[in-house]
């Protein structure tokens, strides 16, 4: 089952604004790059550091949020 990104607070989706993807609101950061860095090792601290505008707080919540939503689908 597919998480509803569209009830975290910190994402946005924007038909035409980078293909659609759920972005980081106000950005045009999409949140797989926060998976796909995480994945290839990177920290939250790293990802703050190499994307400009993009906040640890952010970040978390989207962690935090996935991590509630795949709870809640068990």
């Amino acid at each position: 089952m597919a998480l509803d990104w569209s009830q975290c607070p910190v994402v946005e989706r924007i038909p035409g604004k980078v293909s659609g993807a759920w972005v980081i609101r106000g950005t045009r950061f999409p949140i797989s790059l926060i998976f796909e860095n995480l994945e290839d090792g990177a920290t939250v601290e790293n990802i703050v550091e190499w994307y400009e505008g993009i906040t640890p707080e952010q970040i978390r919540t989207v962690l935090e949020f996935a991590a509630h939503s795949a709870e809640a689908t068990r």
